[in-house]
């Protein structure tokens, strides 16, 4: 059997790196906060569009639905739509 060898570590092969300022810090919170934005107007936008489906179809899908119940959805699908593409003019904006 065979005997490990000891392992030590060196200290003269690290090099020093400075500490991120806090002006560094919060430059990578922030972008960080934005891209977590992006990804939550993307869930906005996607649940928007299948309400807008959902609605569309209830809206279409005659007197198997009650008629008060098929104008919400006629008007939910297009302000869904209306919704939707104004969010995505303003989020390709930013």
């Amino acid at each position: 059997m065979r005997a490990s060898a000891a392992l030590s570590v060196v200290a003269g092969n690290q090099t020093a790196t400075a500490a991120p300022t806090l002006a560094e810090r919060i430059g990578r919170l922030q972008a960080q906060a934005r891209n977590l934005a992006r990804e939550h107007i993307a869930a906005l936008e996607a649940a928007m569009a299948e309400v807008e489906r959902l609605s569309g179809e209830i809206a279409d899908g005659g007197e198997a639905y009650p008629v008060g119940v098929r104008e919400i959805a006629r008007r939910l699908a297009a302000e869904c739509e209306a919704g939707g593409n104004t969010i995505k003019a303003l989020a390709g904006r930013s």
